[in-house]
């Protein structure tokens, strides 16, 4: 069996729900997730800040 090439690390913390920041690797600062449009319609929820929900993170790496 071949050796992995990439280990992911990350570590994510739940803000004022629905928010959360994501350190992945080695990058600074935090990827931040939350909810927005379509989705927050769909939660009946009003955030204080609008953020891309996790979904649009995988949406967008698997179309690159």
């Amino acid at each position: 069996m071949a050796k992995p090439i990439e280990i992911s690390k990350i570590r994510i913390y739940q803000d004022q729900p629905p928010n959360r920041r994501a350190y992945i690797g080695n990058f600074e600062e935090p990827f931040h997730y939350g909810i927005h449009g379509g989705v927050k319609d769909f939660y009946k929820k009003e955030p204080e800040t609008e953020y891309p929900s996790t979904l649009d993170h995988i949406v967008a790496s698997a179309a690159g």
